[in-house]
């Protein structure tokens, strides 16, 4: 058996800042509420090998693990998987970016399947993803259309410094 979570959601900002935001891993700690820190392991290309560890849980576990993240900028996707697995038997993600209307559609979609021995099942554990990945996407959006707000638009003047 396994599970499936398919969450995305629109960010009123264009795909190339959607897409830069959301891919530079180092700038994940402030961009995510969830993760205290990014270990950049391995880069190659498009590649990267890297270390997330979120902010402890309830119970005071800070969760830790090494995923594969591969950017594919010409088609704005990327496939990701965990490399630790923890408690999951395979963690496979796709996030997928479109254009749609003024801004850019967002999408996460994740395949997993928990180990017998997890402290969740892959029912909990999709449950747990489909309330927590609303959640970081909205605040992913906020922060996207803040940066977009306060962009400087093409061929705008720049004040001088006095």
């Amino acid at each position: 058996m396994s599970a499936h979570t398919d969450n995305s959601i629109f960010i009123d900002a264009d795909i190339d800042l959607v897409w830069s935001m959301t891919n530079d891993l180092e700038s994940w700690p402030t961009l995510f509420t969830e993760y205290a820190s990014v270990e950049i392991l391995e880069r190659t290309d498009n590649t990267f090998k890297f270390r997330l560890t979120m902010h402890p849980d309830e119970s005071g576990t800070a969760w830790s693990w090494v995923s594969e993240r591969i950017l594919d900028p010409v088609n704005h996707k990327v496939r990701a998987y965990r490399v630790e697995t923890g408690p999951f038997e395979y963690m496979h993600i796709e996030w997928t970016y479109a254009p749609e209307g003024t801004g850019t559609r967002m999408r996460w979609v994740q395949d997993f399947q928990m180990r017998p021995s997890a402290p969740a099942n892959d029912e909990q554990m999709a449950a747990r993803i489909n309330t927590n990945t609303p959640r970081e996407m909205a605040s992913i959006r906020d922060k996207v259309e803040l940066a977009a707000r306060s962009a400087v638009p093409v061929g705008s003047a720049v004040p001088e410094q006095v």
